[in-house]
């Protein structure tokens, strides 16, 4: 083996530069292009009014992108800012059945927006894999876990899946695979530290806690078993050191990039453009 050393100060500096020129330039000939091009008629179906201060028409060709900030946005917040008064609430009054409440709130928030069958869906995995928990051979429930996570976009188990959610509104396609593939993770987490537990087992009640919680339910993190259940089940609640710090500059760095993404699709039309051939062919190299 050779002997590793990092760059240079100075030769990362340059390296930055350069690039940083080369996508300031690209981006001003995307930036023209979207603009000369506006009024095509291949736009005007992508293309639709945006934030008006803007000045400019916004990119809504990502369905997902504009569901989850018109259609979904107050939802969201409005279940997240529940959850987090419940928690505080019921830490206060009941630490020891803090969990609990979360997965009772989850589950309710999770039943309103997807339907009984949904849940049913979910239950009836949670059961499959807990059953399978009880045997504590890892081989079966890495087996089982996988197994389940391919029943859901293999034929016929599938279609068979997908008819039991039914809705009105275009992210419940997303929502349903989201759910289901993280919930079934989840399981197998479950499954194996039960594995690992000495003596006895695991109960129910404590997967449906770890699996309902609603932070985590439709799109993760996962937030494996272990430690999810010394944190729930932890009644010495104590805050970190510069614990609140460390969550605003999160929620800051979340808000800045939801903001620079709305501005790419306020100001570059990157998914409308590749749809147009005709003025792909005319696009410079910086362009394309």
């Amino acid at each position: 083996m050779g002997i590793k050393a990092a760059l240079p100060r100075y030769e990362l500096y340059l390296y930055s530069t350069v690039l940083a020129g080369a996508l300031i330039w690209a981006g001003s000939w995307i930036v023209e292009a979207s603009s000369d091009n506006v009024n095509r008629k291949a736009f005007k179906e992508s293309v639709r009014p945006g934030w008006h201060y803007f000045g400019r028409k916004m990119d809504v060709s990502d369905f997902e992108w504009v569901m989850w900030f018109s259609t979904f946005r107050n939802h969201i917040l409005f279940a997240l800012t529940g959850h987090v008064i419940f928690a505080k609430i019921f830490t206060l009054l009941a630490p020891k059945h803090r969990s609990l409440i979360f997965a009772v709130y989850g589950g309710l928030a999770v039943l309103v927006t997807m339907g009984w069958t949904f849940m049913a869906l979910v239950v009836s995995h949670c059961i499959i894999l807990y059953s399978v928990a009880l045997v504590k051979k890892k081989w079966m429930c890495f087996a089982a876990g996988l197994s389940t996570l391919a029943s859901i976009k293999l034929e016929p188990y599938n279609s068979w899946q997908e008819t039991l959610v039914t809705g009105s509104f275009d992210l419940q396609d997303i929502l349903f695979y989201g759910g289901c593939g993280f919930s079934i993770m989840r399981c197998m987490s479950f499954a194996l530290e039960n594995c690992d537990r000495k003596e006895g087992n695991y109960t129910f009640s404590d997967l449906l806690k770890y699996n309902f919680y609603l932070p985590f339910f439709f799109f993760g993190p996962i937030m494996t078993f272990d430690r999810f259940h010394a944190q729930a089940n932890n009644t010495q609640l104590t805050r970190k050191e510069r614990e609140m710090w460390n969550i605003t500059t999160k929620a800051l760095l979340h808000l800045g990039v939801i903001l620079v993404v709305d501005v790419f699709f306020h100001y570059l039309y990157i998914l409308t453009i590749p749809s147009d051939m005709k003025l792909v062919n005319k696009l410079s190299d910086w362009c394309l």
